[in-house]
């Protein structure tokens, strides 16, 4: 699969790491991209084609891949977060979360899984985070969410292997966008981002890990619980800056 030429559908495209996907493939020399957006007309790109679409809402994706038939490119980014806390916060916070990240990513990669295996195999990439492996606390009900998410993007690499669709996952921590601007500390760059995962989808790899943070956590996943959550016997969190190996 190859960037340059493609034609791309980005969900989430109206700011924040969906606005850098759209303007990396162009950059990348991306032949169409389409923006997928709740409210089209707030995307920003003037090259894009904006598309209306709600990824929790099954005929507003089932209209979208009606409409985007030619794409060889899916990127599914669109995500929220509602801050779930593990002890407090409503359980319908966590059901709003599985909507979004799992079932609304599920339901573009089956509608859009036709199209890539019409148009070649193409690529689809999710857009995951270094909270798939790792939780915590005040946000767990996006930690879980995402969790899944990858599972179940482990299970559509399997499933798309035979009609040539490549897979890629995107993990990364903090980034300099609105949903994590309350957060404190050293964010990534979603430019650098995208076109890293952009490259990641060229150089054929099912697993872009983009940053220092989810670098570190991947390196303990082996190594269970104690390597992963070292603030249990008084150590710092994985994700602080100040952890070993930061």
């Amino acid at each position: 699969m190859k960037v340059e030429g493609s034609v791309a559908f980005v969900t989430g495209a109206n700011r924040g790491l969906g606005e850098q996907f759209v303007r990396a493939l162009f950059d990348a020399g991306a032949a169409k991209v389409y923006a997928g957006a709740r409210d089209p007309a707030r995307v920003t790109v003037p090259e894009a084609e904006p598309v209306a679409v709600d990824i929790t809402d099954h005929e507003s994706v089932r209209a979208a891949a009606d409409l985007a038939g030619d794409v060889t490119l899916l990127i599914n980014n669109a995500g929220s977060t509602t801050r779930a806390h593990v002890l407090t916060t409503e359980l319908d916070s966590f059901r709003t979360e599985f909507e979004t990240h799992v079932l609304g990513t599920l339901a573009m990669s089956r509608a859009f899984a036709p199209i890539l295996a019409r148009n070649g195999g193409g690529a689809l990439v999710n857009v995951l985070s270094v909270l798939s492996w790792v939780s915590i606390v005040p946000s767990a009900g996006y930690a879980a969410a995402k969790s899944a998410e990858w599972s179940v993007t482990n299970a559509l690499r399997l499933a798309l292997a035979d009609q040539g669709t490549q897979v890629t996952a995107l993990h990364v921590s903090y980034l300099a966008t609105d949903m994590a601007a309350a957060v404190p500390g050293p964010k990534a760059d979603p430019a650098v981002v995208a076109r890293a995962t952009l490259e990641g989808v060229d150089a054929g790899q099912d697993e872009v890990v983009a940053d220092d943070v989810s670098r570190r956590v991947r390196g303990v996943l082996s190594q269970g619980t104690e390597a992963l959550y070292p603030q249990l016997r008084g150590g710092p969190s994985l994700l602080d800056p100040t952890a070993p190996g930061a």
